[in-house]
């Protein structure tokens, strides 16, 4: 699938509940003068408010980023998702609770249009599951991904190959918990994504700790390398250490330089105009499937197969 059109792509935007929603419509705006960048000619079209009830962090942010768009944007709120799905030329599912996005895409995916579905993807492997499959069955192409997966620190240390194949990671980041969201899907998602970029998604087990606000996730991938996530409670910032077989790269994430949300839009749009995604949907079921196993493992202290 390749969109051409000779008028700005429209973007539907369902669920403005999160700063990502005024992070993108800044990023896009800022480049409709350049026509350099790829993201000129791609805008927000329409969007649906949304919000979930059952967090606080959603319901209680709705009306501060819909007035945004509004009266920023000038970005009219249409009265349904279906509505969106139906005039946009492209989706973004931004809605910040995970456990909505199933039954948000499966009112879009029968319009056939590309989705984009912000993090976490799901908040269990069921319905990760279900939305790869809805996608498959209305031939919708579907993209997922943290920010932190384009971190230009990251991406540019995964093109270094002077060292050898990799053979294990240790990626380090916050990982506060929020109510009305599965423990390691709120902030965890953020460093297992990082870890799946450089590991790939073969893992076979996952054992998970915790102790003095630490938590530490260790994959064992079918190949016998190890992946680690360390996640602290409170602060913190993101970043990995990439093992190869002849030596290691630290990798901190840091601010300054390109932000890591403008390199992820840039795939994004990507994706839009040609319907591929970057990360492939086995890589994102894998992810999911991992953290669901660690909340798990969390629960009894024991390793947990995938």
């Amino acid at each position: 699938m390749v969109i051409k059109l000779e008028r700005p792509l429209q973007i539907g935007m369902i669920g403005l509940d999160t700063s990502h929603v005024s992070i993108f419509a800044a990023l896009l705006h800022r480049h409709q003068a350049a026509d350099a960048s790829c993201l000129h000619g791609i805008t927000i079209g329409c969007a649906y408010p949304g919000g979930s009830s059952r967090m606080e962090l959603s319901y209680s942010r709705v009306d501060r980023y819909k007035n945004e768009l509004i009266q920023e944007y000038g970005v009219p709120m249409l009265g349904s998702i279906e509505a969106v799905a139906e005039a946009a030329d492209v989706i973004m599912i931004e809605s910040v609770d995970g456990s909505t996005h199933l039954e948000q895409f499966s009112k879009v995916a029968p319009y056939g249009k590309p989705v984009f579905i912000d993090k976490p993807f799901a908040t269990c492997l069921a319905d990760a599951r279900a939305i790869v499959a809805l996608a498959e069955h209305y031939s919708v192409p579907i993209m997922s991904a943290s920010s932190l997966r384009y971190a230009s620190a990251l991406t540019d240390a995964l093109k270094r190959v002077g060292h050898g194949d990799i053979i294990g990671a240790d990626v380090y980041g916050p990982m506060p918990f929020v109510h009305g969201q599965a423990d390691y899907f709120w902030y965890g998602i953020h460093a297992a994504e990082m870890l799946f970029a450089i590991m790939g998604h073969s893992s076979c087990q996952v054992h998970t700790l915790c102790s003095g606000g630490h938590e530490v996730m260790t994959g064992t991938w079918a190949d016998g390398r190890i992946g680690v996530v360390r996640g602290r409670r409170q602060g913190g910032s993101f970043g990995a250490v990439i093992h190869r077989e002849r030596g290691s790269d630290h990798v901190g994430i840091h601010p300054g330089g390109k932000p890591y949300y403008e390199s992820l839009l840039e795939q994004v749009v990507h994706f839009f105009r040609k319907g591929i995604s970057p990360v492939a949907p086995e890589e994102t079921l894998a992810v999911i499937s991992f953290l669901e196993a660690a909340n798990r493992s969390r629960e009894t202290g024991m390793p947990y197969d995938l």
